[in-house]
């Protein structure tokens, strides 16, 4: 005669239940009033989880229904695992997939342009994503008419045994493809219709994403919850991971932009008023006074007109400007008049030449390249005998 039947009645079982019967009790009841699911039922889940670590062990139930939960507690019995560990170990060990707490998160990425990262900007994003079926609230059917999966016979796992040598054979445990895992299904009738079973249902959602000034490429934006709902899990995050598309003007490094500018000899030599139009659209004007040279290759930079600072966006990193200083063609000047224009310049060194030197002349460099014979390669130098594809052209 069972003592007391606290921990059947927690459980919904009869005392004389079979051990197949308790594993499905407490089954339901944990994914039921599981933490994750339903916060305020901690206790219950704690309770639930207690009673299923006595009754489920054969020396413990029999203790137990001797002397109730106080027999237990003498014989030193008493529930020593964590109520997530039951059914950690339940789930992942008692022929079951392990389960995850929470979904996984979903990332998308999407492009945006230079100008989108410096003024910000807000996008809509259409996102196919599962939810808890409305109808049958996630249950997947007709509620109390789950019936033991003929397939696995309520284990959720099939084994099949597989030979991998004379006399020597392999088991292979896999989730169930007709319960999917659960032990348990629903008929045909008793099926819901609006998500066939599955407990979730395929809809769109709308995201948007705000991108804020100062971002940059690479930069992940959450959506905390928004990924695909199960029942029983937390629903994963969607992510969102910006990929910054390539501007014509303008590159970026950290908060500074780099732009390159064209000036002709004569601006580099005596001045010049240029003008930039910026990522918000202004247009800043950049001059040098006359006799302040620009060199080729030269860089300057603006103050305070790069990248805005993320979450600081008052704030701004710097404009480099990199200078390319295009001389004139060939003969652009008569030679007449050559004398005049290097009375203006810098005076020009001379050269004493000798009569043991001897004088070359000066060809166009031919940008087609020789073939190597043997390797296919364009352009071959080696460190003690250089040679070189590139030819000249005679004149």
């Amino acid at each position: 005669m069972v003592h007391e039947t606290g921990f059947y009645d927690l459980l919904g079982v009869d005392p004389k239940a079979s051990p197949e019967e308790i594993k499905k009790a407490y089954r339901k009841l944990a994914l039921k009033y599981h933490p994750d699911k339903n916060p305020s039922e901690g206790d219950r889940f704690k309770h639930i989880s207690q009673a299923y670590e006595v009754l489920s062990d054969p020396n413990k139930r029999d203790l137990y229904d001797q002397g109730g939960e106080q027999a237990i507690k003498e014989g030193g019995m008493g529930g020593g695992s964590s109520p997530m560990d039951i059914f950690n170990m339940f789930f992942g060990g008692g022929g079951r997939m392990q389960r995850e707490r929470k979904g996984k998160n979903i990332v998308h990425q999407i492009g945006v342009t230079l100008e989108e990262l410096y003024n910000g900007s807000t996008r809509k994003l259409g996102l196919q994503k599962n939810i808890i079926c409305e109808k049958c609230e996630g249950y997947g059917g007709k509620k109390g008419a789950l019936e033991k999966c003929s397939n696995c016979k309520g284990r959720g796992v099939q084994v099949r045994v597989q030979q991998i040598g004379p006399g020597m054979i392999q088991q292979i445990q896999s989730m169930c493809p007709d319960c999917q895992g659960q032990g348990e299904k629903f008929n045909s009738k008793d099926r819901c219709k609006n998500c066939s079973g599955h407990k979730v249902e395929r809809k769109k959602k709308i995201l948007e994403v705000h991108i804020d000034k100062g971002m940059k490429d690479g930069q992940k934006i959450p959506f905390n919850g928004e990924g695909d709902q199960e029942p029983g899990l937390e629903p994963g995050d969607v992510i969102i991971v910006l990929d910054q598309k390539e501007h014509p003007v303008f590159q970026r490094q950290e908060d500074n932009l780099i732009t390159k500018m064209n000036i002709k000899l004569v601006e580099a030599l005596c001045g010049f008023k240029k003008t930039i139009q910026t990522l918000d659209n202004r247009m800043l004007v950049i001059s040098s006074q006359p006799g302040e040279v620009i060199k080729d290759g030269d860089v300057k930079c603006v103050l305070n007109e790069g990248m805005p600072i993320y979450r600081d966006p008052c704030d701004r990193g710097q404009l480099f400007i990199k200078f390319k200083v295009e001389f004139p063609e060939k003969d652009w000047l008569p030679e007449h008049l050559m004398f005049q224009l290097e009375r203006l310049l810098p005076e020009r060194e001379d050269v004493m030449v000798t009569d043991d030197m001897e004088e070359v002349d000066l060809h166009e460099v031919d940008e087609q390249t020789q073939q190597r014979n043997h390797s296919g390669e364009a352009y071959e130098e080696d460190e003690d005998h250089p040679r070189g594809g590139v030819q000249c052209q005679t004149q």
